[in-house]
């Protein structure tokens, strides 16, 4: 292929994944209003995230057979096609059902974008230039989700939320008239045997029992309702099942056995956690700069533009540093203090604290997410022979999807009962003996009356004031305990990179400095 064919090519392949992944967390500023545009409680709107990355996390890891099985052009430009068109029709939903089942077929078909772009990005660059095609690769895995809420925050507050799926179509079109002249099958194509049925049907069960489980246990109080707790077996039966089932049958779905890499199972546990770290920080910041804050959709997306523009910048300077010698141990290190620090830092925030501080903040996010994305992608697919990849580069992607549902079914859940157990702490020290309480109620009291209230009107009013503010600062302490509690999880982590490091540092060092 020429070089411009080349270039153009690499451009669209992460074009087309820049927009899936935005699809991932444009929505999440937008529920509101999608919520009360379609006569919707903000609970059942969230299923238009929810069934996104259900329909995500089942079809990414089955990408490498539907691409051997229909031929990676058309399964591919197919997908684009099905993305845009979901798109078209998520915007003319006119149901909250309606819009959900639309958003899963939507994520069935954005899945390809992601993992077969991968594959093509890193097929144009000969092994030991994995560090670039990871950086360029990077830009796009990052930069979707971290933009999304920006973009979506502007278009829902200057345009109207449809149009957050409608700009989705000029692109999608572009995509997939580039890939229908520029796109080849790959040099060695994998033998698709059978359709793998079974293993279809008991991942899709396994994995959307799990996703649902994981979405709603929190709101049903968990096992104490019985379809929570069915769900949950079912899941628990149906992935053991697959599991066994992807190991002994000869056409396998999802070939389970590129995980005997070390190198890939390594990194794709470190993705997981990277990836809970990435789509819960996406989820937080919004919730509280918009609740909380009192910040517009417009306002909270702007907050994380510097940091994802440093990011791109990063990235590209991660992907140098590691083929000029760097070793990937020390910067994946670095990235994890980098998101720990992060998260620590705004976990001392209150509710005066200023736009800049959170901007500042969110560049260490940004730094530390670009640091990890390039090592942890060049690592995951650096001892695999070139049939695998595909394979291995899907299932890490999994592993990121994954971990940001885990993520923020996780953080909802904690948030929630940190919540009840700050309200209860907050509410002991408001008694009638407490001058400071019975100061404020009077203040309240006095402000009311001035605006028309009576003496009784107004001092009901002073209460439920005094009831917001608990409500409003213990909501603001369950969230900063959450930050605590995903910068934990990170600095758990941390020993896993003595296993790379022992293994994996030479290898993947040597292969990077062969340029």
């Amino acid at each position: 292929m020429r070089p411009l064919k080349r270039q153009i090519l690499i451009i669209t392949v992460i074009c087309a994944a820049i927009m899936e992944l935005i699809d991932t967390s444009i929505v999440n500023v937008a529920l509101s209003y999608m919520s009360g545009n379609l006569g919707s409680t903000l609970e059942d709107t969230a299923w238009v995230i929810t069934s996104y990355a259900i329909a995500n996390v089942i079809i990414i890891p089955m990408t490498s057979f539907l691409s051997a099985k229909l031929g990676r052009r058309n399964y591919y430009i197919g997908s684009i096609i099905l993305f845009t068109l979901c798109s078209f029709l998520c915007g003319n939903a006119s149901g909250i059902s309606e819009l959900v089942l639309i958003r899963f077929l939507q994520g069935l078909g954005g899945g390809a974008l992601l993992s077969v772009s991968a594959a093509v990005v890193y097929e144009q660059f000969p092994k030991e230039k994995l560090g670039i095609a990871s950086a360029l690769f990077g830009i796009g895995v990052f930069i979707g989700p971290t933009i999304g809420p920006t973009l979506g925050g502007y278009i829902t507050e200057n345009f109207s939320w449809p149009w957050i799926f409608y700009i989705n179509i000029p692109l999608g079109v572009a995509a997939a008239t580039s890939c229908y002249f520029l796109l080849p099958e790959p040099a060695i194509k994998p033998k698709a045997g059978s359709i793998d049925w079974t293993g279809i049907i008991l991942l899709t069960i396994g994995i959307g029992s799990l996703q649902t489980v994981l979405e709603r246990g929190q709101t049903e109080d968990w096992f104490a309702t019985g379809y929570i707790t069915v769900l949950t077996l079912i899941a628990i039966l149906s992935l053991t099942a697959f599991v066994f089932w992807e190991l002994h049958t000869p056409n396998p779905v999802v070939d389970l056995r590129v995980l005997k890499s070390k190198s890939l199972s390594i990194a794709a546990v470190l993705t997981f956690i990277t990836g809970m770290g990435m789509f819960t920080s996406i989820f937080l910041t919004p919730v509280i700069a918009q609740r909380l804050l009192g910040f517009t959709p417009t306002e909270t997306g702007l907050l994380l533009l510097p940091g994802a523009i440093i990011a791109v910048f990063a990235l590209i300077a991660t992907g140098k540093m590691l083929q000029s010698g760097v070793s990937p141990v020390l910067v994946i290190f670095i990235g994890f203090i980098s998101f720990i620090f992060f998260n620590w830092s705004m976990s001392q925030i209150t509710l005066e604290t200023s736009t800049s501080y959170i901007t500042y903040r969110l560049i260490f996010r940004a730094l530390g997410m670009a640091l990890l994305t390039v090592p942890l992608s060049s690592l995951a697919v650096s001892s695999l022979p070139a049939k695998d990849m595909p394979q291995g580069t899907a299932l890490n992607n999994m592993m990121r999807q994954l971990g940001g549902s885990f993520g923020i079914s996780i953080i909802t859940t904690f948030s929630t009962r940190r919540t009840a157990f700050h309200r209860t702490d907050l509410i002991t020290n408001i008694t009638d003996g407490n001058p400071l309480v019975t100061q404020r109620i009077n203040n309240f009291t006095s402000y009311f009356q001035t605006k028309g209230s009576g003496l009784a009107e107004a001092h009901q009013k002073a209460i439920k004031m005094i009831d917001l503010s608990v409500v409003k600062q213990s909501t603001l302490l369950s969230y900063l305990d959450s930050y605590l509690l995903i910068g934990l999880l990170f600095a758990l982590a941390l020993p896993l990179l003595l296993l790379v490091m022992k293994r994996k540092t030479g290898p993947v060092k040597m292969v990077l400095n062969d340029h």
